[in-house]
């Protein structure tokens, strides 16, 4: 009797609930609730981010966009109210005589990178495919000219092609041959931003190029090799092959990046000799920011924007067919 009331007596009686007793009906719920909480709280996060992503595209790529078709219809000054003068910028722009100049030299460049900037990095991909040593060093000074800015880069090319102490004539008259004008002269001076944007742009392509011939099994080679043929012969009957989707899709996406073509011709030779470099997106900026005439500037701008359309259709239809080949 002593004992049991002195047990009663103790200080914290009644003793806890022993360890994994089942909770309360509150708690239960509110642990049966964490996780969805959890669930929405993450959904809530990505969400914001999704939105503040398509807030930014929006504002900076679809809302330009739609103004720039808009106004290609509007005689548009800034401080003044526009005016609605239907296709009279269109009609205006394709009877300017830059107008034809602008698309046959932009048609011009990119023939001419797609013969020079497409040939050189699939064959310099070649080559350091086959390389046994030093590939790494390689590949960092083929990629190099890419991490070099734009601008930086068309500014060493200007000097380099100075008519008079530029590093390539001296290098021409250091082999006593022949000196050129090259971006000074009309009949060369297309060729010589063609080498420039090829120098500078080729590193990524050639990167791509090497990723896909390291995908091609090896027996292949090898039972090329047993069949007797050549490296021409195993270069057309079993490298082309195997990498001609990834061929085709950067041959569409030079397609699209050569006809934007903006900066070469605008620092080295700013549209010159005699028009002889003045590209579509060279001649939308003369419109805009040289002769204060936006509307003209828009409707070159959707003549573009249409064409590169056409360019980025198929490119997606081709991947689309890539995928489900593949899947």
């Amino acid at each position: 009797m002593t004992a049991r009331s002195s047990t009663h007596s103790q200080p914290g009686w009644p003793p806890p609930a022993a360890v994994g007793a089942p909770a309360a009906p509150r708690s239960a719920g509110r642990r049966a609730g964490g996780p969805w909480r959890r669930r929405l709280a993450d959904q809530s996060r990505a969400y914001a981010f999704l939105v503040g992503g398509l807030l930014c595209f929006a504002l900076f790529s679809w809302y330009p966009a739609i103004r720039a078709v808009v106004i290609a219809f509007q005689k548009y000054t800034p401080g003044s109210p526009p005016q609605w003068v239907g296709t009279a910028n269109f009609t205006r722009v394709f009877h300017d005589p830059e107008f034809t100049a602008a698309w046959r030299n932009t048609f011009t460049f990119t023939l001419l990178a797609l013969l020079i900037g497409f040939a050189v990095p699939f064959v310099m991909a070649l080559v350091l495919n086959e390389l046994r040593h030093a590939k790494a060093f390689f590949r960092v000074v083929v990629y190099l000219p890419v991490m070099i800015p734009p601008v930086v880069s068309a500014l060493l090319w200007k000097w380099f092609y100075d008519p008079g102490a530029g590093l390539a004539n001296e290098a021409l008259r250091f082999l006593h041959l022949p000196t050129s004008n090259w971006s000074n002269g009309a009949d060369t001076a297309l060729v010589s931003l063609v080498i420039v944007a090829t120098w500078a742009n080729m590193g990524g392509t050639v990167l791509i190029y090497l990723a896909a011939l390291q995908g091609i099994p090896g027996e292949l080679y090898e039972a090329a090799e047993l069949d007797g043929a050549n490296i021409l012969q195993r270069i057309r009957h079993v490298t082309i092959p195997q990498t001609r989707f990834i061929v085709l899709m950067l041959m569409l996406l030079q397609i699209i990046a050569t006809m934007q073509v903006f900066t070469e011709p605008f620092v080295i030779t700013g549209g010159g000799p005699e028009n002889a470099t003045v590209t579509v997106l060279y001649l939308i900026y003369k419109y805009a920011f040289l002769y204060n005439d936006f509307g003209g500037a828009c409707a070159l701008s959707v003549m573009l924007l249409v064409l590169l359309g056409v360019f980025s259709a198929v490119y997606l239809r081709l991947t689309r067919s890539s995928g489900e080949e593949y899947s």
